[in-house]
């Protein structure tokens, strides 16, 4: 039992490590291209790793994805947190729904490193997840609505 779990948690590890070269690339292309101001690249970069945590858990309970991906969601977190916003979003609610997400996301990673129990880091993993449709919800407030199931 514990092979196939240490088993699962590498290929956890290489698709993250995979993934993140490709996210990566995109952000830069994505940074490069802000003069679209029906895009915030940095919106859609936080939902990337943030779905890959997440919907696992969120489909079965599975919390190994949030586990490996918890410090790159902090540091995500804090990026959008000090980048420019979008005029349309750039006001004090906005910007404290960021702050409160980076120190969310970093006290996730810090909670897991401490050892928090399952049933905690689930608690806050849905939670952050939340908070980050409640700034998706400003962002398409004056738009068209984000097609997401939950």
């Amino acid at each position: 039992m514990k092979i196939k779990f240490l088993i699962f948690v590498c290929l956890i590890v290489t698709f993250s490590s995979c993934s993140n070269k490709e996210r990566d690339t995109e952000q830069t292309e994505a940074t490069a291209q802000t003069t679209d101001p029906n895009e915030w690249p940095q919106m859609d970069s936080f939902h990337m790793i943030m779905a890959e945590a997440f919907h696992p858990y969120k489909d079965s309970t599975n919390l190994a994805p949030v586990k490996v991906l918890a410090e790159e969601i902090a540091s995500e977190a804090e990026t959008w947190a000090s980048s420019s916003l979008p005029e349309k979003v750039d006001n004090d609610e906005v910007k404290a729904k960021l702050n409160q997400l980076k120190t969310d996301t970093r006290a996730l990673a810090d909670r897991i490193k401490g050892g928090a129990s399952d049933e905690e880091i689930g608690s806050l993993l849905k939670a952050l997840h939340d908070s980050f449709h409640g700034i998706m919800e400003a962002w398409n407030a004056e738009g068209e609505m984000h097609e997401h199931e939950h």
